[in-house]
């Protein structure tokens, strides 16, 4: 039988130019009580040109690393539980 599931990530992203950074943040929505939330930063040298795609690029990436580890967390924990042996994943 297949079992289909629509997961969504939503990303925010936030620039500061005060502070040359940029903040994203992404949330998973699984179905699950609560979503699961990631974040990601970039930081702009004050000598490199200002081009916002790349601070958007960089910490959105982060962000989505971010949260690509704490679901392998999450699912090395299930794992940990159901076998009550340690899990051991590999990215």
């Amino acid at each position: 039988m297949v079992h289909a599931r629509t997961w969504r990530v939503e990303i925010d992203i936030n620039e500061h130019d005060d502070e040359r950074r940029t903040h994203a943040v992404a949330r998973l929505y699984s179905g699950a009580p609560s979503p699961l939330r990631a974040e990601g930063q970039a930081r702009r040298r004050p000598a490199d040109r200002e081009v916002p795609e790349i601070g958007d690029e960089l910490a959105v990436a982060r962000a989505l690393a971010d949260l690509a580890h704490q679901l392998l967390e999450a699912g090395a924990g299930d794992i940990e539980r159901l076998t009550h042996e340690p899990a051991r994943l590999t990215t």
